[in-house]
């Protein structure tokens, strides 16, 4: 196996872990949703969940080249000049979601939960726009997070009073945990969008190294 191989399957294994994770993680925020209200777009924790950054961006269009880097490991189609140059092109698309699930989770992290922004607390308040992933260095702040409550008292998005319930806002209440799993699930995809730009990059490179200096004659006789 030349380090060509070696480096494809690595990469392939990584992706196939940082792609679950991101489904994963993706996944949080609507079964706790669930959860929580018995139904999916009532009091959800974020609008961007709804975006699918981990399930598609992260998930579903890492797939193709997750799948053409492991196949690289086995004696199969994959593991010759032609599979080595369809993984880089594959990766391609990796880089693509990786930098959409980057961008919907920054975006994410500046605006807070819905808990914070929205009185009503539901799907109907989500604007699903590409222009609203536009990053601005001087929003990059985290005061909802940092912050003791991210709502006022006798604020109408206050949890005291949404939909007629007896909710408070100190340290243990539904505002806080939907802040903590707000901030660790977009972190998390935020890291998960990261590593799989820097995978994807370096499978562009390996696998046009291995399309011009080929791979092992011993493993090749078997395409």
């Amino acid at each position: 196996m030349t380090c060509c191989e070696g480096w494809t399957s690595c990469n392939g294994f990584s992706l196939l872990v940082l792609l679950l994770l991101g489904v994963a993680l993706n996944a949080v925020p609507l079964v706790v949703n669930r959860i929580d209200e018995g139904q999916f777009h009532h009091n959800p924790i974020s609008c961007f969940e709804w975006w699918f950054p981990g399930i598609i961006g992260a998930g579903l269009m890492v797939v193709p080249a997750t799948v053409a880097s492991l196949a690289a490991r086995k004696r199969a189609c994959c593991n010759n000049r032609g599979g080595m140059f369809l993984s880089s092109f594959l990766n391609a698309l990796t880089i693509l979601g990786a930098v959409y699930c980057i961008l919907v989770s920054a975006q994410a992290l500046v605006k807070g939960p819905l808990i914070c922004q929205s009185p009503d607390n539901s799907t109907a308040s989500c604007e699903f726009s590409l222009d609203k992933l536009g990053m601005h260095p001087e929003s990059l702040d985290l005061q909802w997070f940092t912050n003791g409550s991210c709502v006022l008292p006798n604020d109408p998005n206050s949890p005291s009073v949404n939909n007629g319930r007896n909710d408070t806002a100190p340290s243990g209440s539904k505002e806080e945990r939907y802040k903590t799993i707000h901030f660790s699930v977009f972190v998390g995809l935020l890291l998960v969008g990261a590593l799989e730009l820097l995978f994807g990059l370096s499978q562009i490179v390996i696998g046009f190294l291995g399309c011009l200096c080929g791979v092992s004659k011993r493993r090749s006789r078997f395409v």
